[in-house]
């Protein structure tokens, strides 16, 4: 906030970085919003006693007199800065105006949405793009639109609209039940207003910039929240490219206008201008002249392509008579096209607006012309490059035209700051660039090419206890990760990293995320994974199945439209109580690592199996680092420019940010960030990491250290998910990514009960053979030993064997992700049997379990309770054995000084037969709490005799007390007597 207000105060740009979690949301907005109010109260309401907001804004479509102008709201707004608020997409502005909300401010505001969002017309709201609004414009100047004909009115009647947070939605409810257009709405709301909340495109772009024509720009402070993307978000609006496909459709597009041109002048003798059909066979022409010149480019090298500097474009379309001059002459008949073929469509389905949601491909060509003719100059050409490259098309692709060359023309702008140079010229106040994942600082603002002279990096508010970061150069045989070309494709890197995740899988607790650099090295991974196991394994399973055995795969899909399906798959896995989890496989800079919370179960590790560089002989960006190297050379005065190299370096490392900002998702949150590539030893690869990361990270020279460090990273937290607070409220709704008008209800609240499900098999052990009672266990961790050869990527170590009448150790080879169950070891103590023997301990009982029983993997929480039960038992101190009932193979009776009892399963047996699920859940918490010493004995006793208080529940009552110290049952007959003499 101290930086906020510095930045405001004094008028400069800022660069401000911290973690998601620290409320960064409620810094901004309480920052700004106090910073504005010493300017004057808010102009409506407003916390801290505001209403005196000036007066009246002039009616919705009234011409307000001179009067008006020089005492009304306008004049006062414009004295009065403006904080204009955005953010990359809609689903975050309606989290930020969520946060506002809560706070004590009330800002007059208003929220800017396009027409597809909030259009509530029957037959426009079908519609997209340009078309859509041209629909939109045609039917409003004819005032065909009742929605749009009582914005006025409404306006009128509702002065203080704005004065309470409202979002999109809500002014969509206000349309569908009172009639006002919402989207003329937040357009007159956003003439006058404290804060405005707008998507990144309103601002760059410069037409939607220019509607905005109420806006005071040389007093408006511009806060740009999750901008880690806004320099390519920058570069992509200033750029295009021109398909071939695209191109053909735009010719088929003119020759339908002349036809309906024709027919129009034919049937209706219209001699409108706007019909001249003369007019699309000229556009046509144009077109078509267009296609034939981009198929005659030389092109030399399929791989580099052709090339020349970005103002080569103004002679390459001069030669076809394109010039700025008439470009505004095609950009009128383009306009006049998409109306034309609007009024076309709703001609064939008949009277009544029946429009169809298609859209009009000769946009493309209008945006293109904005583009190369912004401002009617050409200073800003060299910023750019021209490129002819061909392009694969599908054999399926019903526009392509056989015996024609399919070529791309491309006009890509690598000055991301020709944008914010328009604000300048503006002259706005202050700049802000907020992120969880701004690092490199220093990138970003050369890249953006403004000076930043305020700059922040935020540590996190969460505790050093809270994440574990570790570096693994090298997998469980010993055999360097690095996803580098040279490498990735080997079957060995493959199977390495393939077997690093079956351990990880096994060890980490409910969700793992895993992202890979591409999707096409994420399908060959799985793919292989699939067909084979590691080379140096005896186990029969694929690598596939061992994953699939400790978590259920979700895979993200090429396609967004599959993306929420993929959601709500990986959360209905997490609620499966029959596995430890979901492992999610993603990819850097896909949908998964942006903007997605995968707070407390939903997300407790994310693994980076490689740096996400981008494909080095893409001609966009060979171009790129070359403009960069020769922008360097140049300005050799310049010691602070950014190479190519550093460029595409710090791209990749920017990705991974926003990757591992996946999980820690508040102060109460917990998790790992394991970086599976041997390059993030290196120290300019640290550098880049988010700042504060950098603290944490740990470089591991064996793998065995990795996941002896891992596991006991999760043994201790265990713990934390049972007593910590409820926290979904603090979580981005990534269900409601899915389907907006579902329930909100996010992914750590699906996930929340994973753990908790209530529990069907209880801890047992197999009577009809001994031979089963021992475990293959190896030392303390589950997939290295302290003898690991990393040369020959096997552990020669002794596993406790039964063979015969005797206990024997016999030196085998171990797998490293043998499939043993030790992850969830945290309700148990090993004991040390010498250097080759270990044993679990549960409670003060040796336990040895059968390594191929289905019950080992499952009811985890029931074996904690079982040993709590075991630990807690009058006899414990006493010698115990562990005897099967004659007659009964299935019942387990201990024996203790001569007195028989139920053990602890089958006293759990009989509590879960009696208890709701609530109850038993709260049952489980209480012998928690007694083992672990969280509360009092005497609180924990007497909350567990109360829940055994009832009639029925008697022999709960009855039966517990065998398990209860010595020491302390006197105290526990007390409470039994105080709940057992009022039922009788």
């Amino acid at each position: 906030m101290d930086r906020v207000l510095e930045s405001l105060q004094q008028g400069k740009n800022a660069l401000l970085e911290s973690p998601t979690g620290t409320g960064k949301t409620l810094c901004l907005l309480c920052s700004a919003l106090a910073w504005r109010r010493t300017f004057g109260e808010f102009l409506r309401g407003g916390g801290g006693g505001g209403g005196g907001g000036g007066s009246q804004q002039p009616p919705y479509g009234s011409q307000p007199s001179g009067s008006q102008h020089s005492g009304g709201s306008a004049s006062q707004s414009s004295r009065y800065p403006v904080i204009i608020y955005a953010s990359r997409t809609h689903s975050q502005l309606r989290q930020v105006i969520k946060e506002l909300k809560a706070t004590s401010y009330r800002p007059k505001m208003a929220v800017l949405g396009s027409r597809e969002q909030m259009c509530i017309h029957e037959e426009v709201s079908k519609l997209r793009g340009r078309q859509q609004n041209n629909a939109c414009h045609y039917l409003c100047k004819k005032r065909w639109c009742r929605h749009h004909n009582s914005v006025a009115e409404f306006m009128r009647n509702n002065s203080e609209l704005g004065s309470e947070a409202c979002d999109i939605e809500d002014l969509v409810n206000i349309g569908r039940t009172k009639g006002p257009c919402p989207y003329y709405i937040s357009r007159e709301l956003s003439k006058s207003v404290d804060i405005l909340f707008a998507p990144y495109n309103y601002l760059i772009d410069p037409g939607n910039r220019r509607s905005l024509n109420g806006i005071p720009w040389d007093n408006a402070v511009l806060i740009f929240d999750e901008a880690h993307n806004l320099e390519s978000i920058c570069a992509d609006a200033a750029s295009f490219d021109l398909l071939p496909n695209n191109l053909s459709s735009c010719i088929a597009e003119a020759q339908e206008c002349i036809q309906l041109c024709s027919a129009k002048r034919t049937f209706e003798n219209s001699a409108d201008k706007q019909f001249d059909p003369e007019n699309y066979a000229i556009l046509k022409a144009l077109l078509m002249a267009l296609e034939k010149k981009i198929s005659e480019v030389v092109i030399d090298s399929k791989e580099l392509g052709h090339t020349k500097p970005g103002n080569y474009i103004y002679e390459f379309l001069s030669e076809l008579n394109i010039t700025s001059e008439t470009s505004k002459k095609l950009i009128d008949t383009i306009d006049g096209a998409s109306l034309l073929l609007e009024e076309g469509n709703s001609a064939e389905t008949g009277p009544g607006m029946k429009a169809k949601a298609t859209v009009c491909r000769l946009e493309t060509i209008r945006d293109i012309l904005d583009i190369i003719f912004r401002g009617g100059g050409q200073s800003h050409a060299k910023y750019y490059r021209f490129h002819v490259n061909e392009c694969q098309q599908n054999s399926g692709d019903a526009l392509k035209v056989l015996g024609k060359v399919s070529r791309t023309l491309s006009w890509w702008c690598f000055n991301p700051g020709l944008a914010m140079e328009e604000f300048l010229k503006l002259g706005v106040r202050s700049i802000i660039l907020t992120s969880g994942t701004l690092s490199p600082l220093d990138s970003l603002a050369l890249e953006l090419n403004l000076e930043f002279p305020v700059r922040l990096e935020n540590p996190h508010v969460i505790a050093s206890d809270q994440i574990w970061v570790g570096v693994v150069p090298v997998g469980p045989s010993g055999h360097p990760l690095n996803s580098s070309y040279r490498t990735r494709e080997t079957l060995k890197y493959k199977q390495e990293l393939g077997i690093t995740i079956v351990n990880f899988a096994r060890i980490v607790p409910d969700g793992l995320l895993v992202f890979f650099p591409s999707y096409s090295m994420m399908d060959k991974c799985i793919n292989c994974w699939k067909d084979r196991n590691h080379e140096n394994s005896s186990d029969e399973h694929t690598i596939w199945q061992r994953i699939c055995k400790h978590k259920q795969p979700v895979i993200e899909p090429r396609q967004s439209s599959n993306f929420p399906n993929a959601i709500e798959d990986y959360a209905a896995k997490l609620r499966d109580s029959s596995t430890t989890g979901a492992i999610f496989f993603a990819v850097c800079r896909g949908k998964v690592s942006e903007g997605l919370d995968f707070a407390d179960r939903a997300g407790r590790a994310v693994i980076v199996t490689g740096m996400p560089f981008a494909t080095p002989t893409d001609p966009k960006v060979r171009l790129k680092r070359d403009y960069l190297d020769k922008l360097g050379s140049a300005s050799n005065k310049n010691s602070k420019a950014l190479t190519g190299e550093e460029w595409y370096v710090q791209q990749a490392a920017r990705a991974v940010n926003q990757a591992v900002g996946r999980v820690i998702r508040h102060r109460h949150d917990y998790g790992a960030i394991i970086y599976c590539d041997e390059r993030f030893v290196w120290q300019n690869y640290q550098s880049q990491m988010s700042y504060w990361l950098r603290p944490y990270i740990k470089c591991y020279k064996k793998y065995g250290e990795v996941v002896q460090g891992l596991t006991r990273f999760f043994r201790d937290k265990v713990s934390i998910d049972s007593s910590k607070p409820n926290e979904t409220d603090f979580n981005d709704n990534i269900v409601l990514l899915a389907d907006k008008h579902k329930p909100q209800e996010t992914i750590s609240a699906l996930a929340v009960t994973t753990a908790n499900e209530n529990q069907r098999t209880a801890l047992s052990v197999n009577p009809t053979t001994k031979r089963s009672n021992y475990i293959k266990f190896a030392q303390i961790t589950p997939a290295n030993r302290s003898t690991l050869s990393m040369k020959h990527g096997c552990s020669s170590t002794s596993q406790l064997l039964y063979s015969g009448d005797k206990l024997s150790t016999d030196a085998q080879v171990i797998d490293l992700a043998a499939d043993v169950a030790t992850s969830h070891l945290a309700g148990y103590r090993f004991k040390s049997l010498g250097p080759k023997k270990a044993k679990v301990m549960v409670g003060s009982k040796d336990v040895c379990f059968d390594d191929g029983s289905p019950k080992l993997q499952h009811n985890v929480e029931s074996r904690a309770l079982a040993g709590c039960l075991g630990e807690q038992s009058t006899a414990s101190s006493k010698k115990s054995n562990i005897t099967h009932a004659p007659g009964n193979s299935g019942a387990i009776h201990e024996k203790s000084g001569g007195q028989e009892s139920n053990a602890g399963p089958a006293f759990l047996k009989l509590a879960r037969e009696k208890l709701s699920t609530a109850e038993y859940r709260d049952f489980v918490e209480y012998m928690k709490a007694l083992k672990l010493k969280t509360m009092h004995i005497k609180d924990s006793l007497d909350a567990i005799a109360k829940l055994f208080s009832s009639p029925e529940r008697l022999p709960l009552l009855e039966g517990f007390r065998v398990f209860v110290p010595k020491n302390h049952l006197s105290l526990y007959e007390q409470l039994v007597q105080s709940y057992t003499v009022p039922n009788t």
